[in-house]
């Protein structure tokens, strides 16, 4: 026996796409705000689709309009509730991919603004599993043509973990533009560990030739090991610097908070922290609200539903990311180059 009725979404027979349209833009219910955020910014409805759940937790997801020959955009962010896991949204989306396969979608590219298990791309311990290998695996195997997702912990893991096209979009684009409004006469870059050097630097990089001026750059020392972090070295010229301390990530904030009161100890005037997914874990509230930091400026592919009223929610500032995803989209179906978004 079924234990819901099906939740069904998209636009009303009126507003679908006319027949002589093959493109279809799905989200799922998990991620149906961001998913219409990116129909407005397109210009186009969603189209509907049919999800239902069983007692025993099983479930089915299945297109109500057709797909047949048509190039399908599938949106679903991959992180962990607030009603569903991270594993349950996967499922969803595998199986709808399948469905979308079976149904006759000639092309079906899935927009995942947060990827799970990108972290887990190598081994650091004695047989370790290398998650993110076996995550592409499923997706080709459901016969998914391509993956579009933002700021994953390291995009070259991430390509050769999949067979099948991937686009990772920095979020440097969407920080940029935020960082010339500041105003500011003197920014450093800050790497707030080794393993986002690389990350820092092309971001410092892009920022500096846009605003056709000198932009500083620092970075912090991290060491972890069994959940235990350490290192207090920090090198650069923060001295009296907007201080833009650059991640992928905010999980429980202690890797933010530790830059931000080195940058502070080095003479950064203020310290605003610019994070592609704020995941906002037990402890990120406490971690957020040290007053070394002043502001936590990060994307919307992750809805900041952990964080409740307090200092670290009101240093919060959420960038849209749908516009991002909603250009590439249109790009992916035009068939023109990706160049200029991905150069950072």
């Amino acid at each position: 026996m079924e234990s819901q009725l099906p939740t069904t979404t998209g636009a009303p027979p009126a507003l679908r796409a006319p027949s002589g349209d093959r493109v279809r833009l799905f989200a799922l219910q998990a991620t149906a705000e961001f998913g219409h955020a990116v129909a407005r910014a397109l210009g186009r409805p969603l189209s509907a689709h049919e999800e239902r759940g069983f007692e025993d937790g099983e479930h089915k997801v299945r297109p109500l309009d057709a797909v047949g020959n048509a190039d399908v955009y599938v949106v679903q962010s991959l992180h962990g509730g607030p009603a569903e896991s991270a594993n349950d949204k996967l499922c969803r989306l595998l199986f709808f991919i399948g469905a979308l396969k079976d149904a006759g979608a000639s092309r079906v590219t899935a927009i995942v603004p947060y990827l799970c298990y990108a972290r887990k791309d190598r081994r650091t311990k004695a047989n370790d599993p290398v998650t993110t290998r076996y995550l592409g695996s499923m997706f080709e195997a459901v016969g998914t043509d391509a993956v579009v997702t933002l700021e994953v912990h390291n995009p070259v893991a991430f390509e050769n973990a999949f067979r099948c096209r991937t686009v990772t979009l920095p979020a440097a684009t969407l920080f940029i533009d935020y960082a010339r409004t500041l105003g500011d006469d003197r920014l450093c870059v800050v790497s707030p560990d080794p393993g986002g050097a690389k990350r820092a630097e092309l971001f410092r990089t892009a920022l500096e030739e846009t605003l056709d001026r000198p932009v500083g750059k620092a970075f912090a020392d991290k060491h972890r090991s069994a959940g235990v972090v350490s290192g207090d070295l920090f090198v650069g010229d923060v001295a009296g610097a907007t201080a833009l301390v650059v991640d992928d990530l905010i999980s429980t904030g202690g890797t933010l908070a530790r830059a931000a009161r080195a940058a502070r100890q080095a003479g950064a005037r203020r310290v605003i922290a610019l994070v592609a997914h704020g995941l906002f874990m037990a402890g990120a509230a406490e971690a957020l609200a040290d007053s070394a930091l002043d502001q936590v400026v990060v994307t919307d592919s992750v809805p900041p539903f952990r964080l409740g009223p307090g200092a670290a929610r009101d240093k919060l500032l959420i960038l849209p990311a749908a516009p991002l995803l909603a250009e590439t989209i249109a790009r992916l179906r035009d068939g023109r180059p990706l160049s200029d978004l991905l150069a950072f």
